[in-house]
């Protein structure tokens, strides 16, 4: 139960946002790039919750 927690997000960032490879132009794009996709799938994720 708790592997599936941690888990999903990670589904939802490969296979619904299509982010297979980390692309190697530096350290901070990097860590940008995947912070913006890991708010975008907690917004995803959230999405039943925000409709009203």
């Amino acid at each position: 139960q708790v592997r599936a927690r941690v888990e999903h997000p990670f589904h939802v960032v490969k296979n619904i946002f299509k982010y297979k490879k980390t692309r190697y132009k530096g350290l901070a794009k990097n860590d940008a790039q995947l912070n913006i996709l890991f708010a975008l799938s907690n917004l995803y994720m959230a999405r039943g919750q925000l409709r009203p």
